[in-house]
């Protein structure tokens, strides 16, 4: 950052000057501000809202996206999966989970048949009419509850990038991980080819491509998005314990993001990440102490449920 040390001007014959240049460094201050308010930073720590702020609010929904707005992360982390009718929703799982969710008619839906609420079968209309936030969450104590539903990803988008302008705040990434698997094709979700073309659509039409981020466990849909938008980040989602080279092969190309558990994260993954300019985001990083260790091992950024700790932990 540009800084101007100035000391008292000895008489009035100099204090013009002096107000000239502190009015001079304070423009380029807020010109640098601005100019890269909507850029990743270099050596700054990406903050990521998972699924919003899962640890305040419920998931996945606008009131926890707009929450982690307020927060100050930089990104917001956020699943998607296909509706019956080619609707792009946010949504964790590929159908209603009894955790969170009642059925459309406002049913208790029984655990070992959540998987028959599949949203793939269902058009968004129904899918709006579920509640997918009154129910405490066992795992998260502190999130508030109340009745939200599932929304379409341009929804969200529209409201957060409203929400931004309205409130000043600076621009925010979009995380999106392509909810899919092979044994999920035409059950659950189209195949790789269609999924990809109906998410990069909404992509495109709102413009915000240079503020996207695709993450996935699955290959397939990151290597469609690489050949068709090659330009986009990608983030290899890991939850195996497979070498990263091994991951890294079956991919077949260097992303620009490697998203380990974060009990993965060792210094020879950050030595390899460092050797192949890979940046190292883990997941799901909440407590204190894990998230401090993640910043000693140099992590690029943390995805937490809770976004208020990290924020509160880099602010000290």
């Amino acid at each position: 950052m540009l800084t101007i040390t100035l000391s008292a001007p000895p008489t009035l014959k100099y204090a013009s000057m002096f107000l000239g240049l502190r009015c001079l460094t304070l423009f380029y201050l807020t010109l640098l501000s601005t100019t890269f308010a909507a850029q990743p930073i270099a050596n700054s720590l990406d903050i990521q809202g998972h699924r919003g702020c899962r640890g305040l609010l419920p998931e996945n929904t606008i009131p926890a996206f707009l929450k982690a707005v307020e927060l100050g992360v930089t990104t917001l982390e956020l699943d998607v999966v296909i509706s019956q009718d080619k609707q792009v929703v946010v949504s964790h799982e590929p159908f209603l989970s009894h955790v969170i969710c009642q059925g459309p008619m406002g049913e208790t839906i029984d655990g070992e048949k959540e998987k028959d609420y599949n949203l793939y079968e269902m058009p968004y209309a129904v899918i709006e009419q579920c509640d997918c936030g009154s129910q405490p969450h066992p795992q998260f104590p502190e999130q508030e509850n109340f009745a939200v539903h599932k929304p379409l990803l341009s929804k969200v988008i529209d409201t957060v990038e409203q929400f931004i302008a309205s409130n000043d705040y600076n621009p925010v990434f979009y995380n999106i991980e392509t909810k899919s698997s092979e044994a999920g094709d035409d059950i659950f979700h189209p195949k790789p080819d269609e999924f990809t073309d109906l998410l990069l659509s909404i992509i495109d039409e709102k413009n915000i491509q240079e503020r996207v981020v695709i993450q996935s466990f699955d290959v397939r849909t990151l290597q469609e998005i690489k050949e068709k938008k090659p330009d986009l980040r990608l983030a290899l989602l890991i939850g195996n314990t497979d070498s990263p080279k091994r991951n890294l092969d079956k991919l077949g190309f260097t992303p620009t993001i490697y998203s380990p558990y974060y009990k993965l994260v060792d210094a020879d993954l950050m030595q390899l990440a460092k050797r192949q300019a890979i940046q190292i985001i883990p997941w799901t990083v909440n407590e204190p102490e894990d998230i401090r260790k993640m910043l000693e091992m140099g992590v690029d950024g943390i995805i937490s449920d809770y976004p208020d700790r990290v924020i509160a932990i880099t602010e000290k």
